[in-house]
């Protein structure tokens, strides 16, 4: 009687515990991007279009959103910041195609501006990564302006995570 009731206790909360997840019409885990998702300048003529993404079961105490994609192959020592937005209101749980949520603000990429700058790997170079992150933090407002670099972004990130959600694609650059 009491393996039953541990197996029933263990199963409802295995159907209740769903884990914060990212999923996006645009891009899918593991296969390449497309040229929406490319970059328009440093030799590539992609459309530079964020991608959709939508997400689920933030953590409890969750106050906002942020989210971030960064390539770890690029060849600078330091990776790649390609997209930061913080400051996401805690009731958003999506962002569409080109676009940033109301009421969040865009830093600086290692473009050298605030707002989305997509793939561009060197010609040459084998697939990157990208890592598509929704960070869940216990914050409403981190205390930065669209000047703040990758680096500070991510310090703050993660000095507030409650939970983050990943959407690993990959991005070739054409020869």
């Amino acid at each position: 009687m009491k393996a039953m009731l541990l197996t029933a206790l263990l199963i409802s909360q295995t159907v209740f515990a769903a884990d914060f997840s990212v999923h996006s019409s645009d891009i899918k885990a593991g296969t390449p991007m497309s040229a929406q998702q490319e970059f328009n300048g440093f030799g590539c003529s992609g459309a530079n279009l964020s991608p959709q993404l939508q997400w689920q079961n933030a953590p409890a105490g969750t106050k906002s959103f942020a989210i971030t994609v960064f390539d770890p192959d690029a060849p600078t020592g330091s990776g790649w910041w390609h997209w930061s937005v913080i400051n996401i209101p805690a009731n958003t749980t999506s962002v569409a195609t080109g676009s940033t949520p109301k009421g969040a603000l865009e830093t600086r990429t290692d473009y050298g501006s605030a707002g989305f700058g997509g793939a561009c790997p060197p010609a040459g170079d084998p697939a990157h990564r990208y890592i598509h992150t929704i960070w869940a933090l216990d914050i409403e407002q981190l205390p930065l302006d669209a000047q703040a670099s990758g680096a500070l972004v991510g310090y703050m990130l993660n000095q507030h995570k409650l939970g983050t959600a990943q959407l690993i694609a990959t991005y070739q650059r054409k020869k």
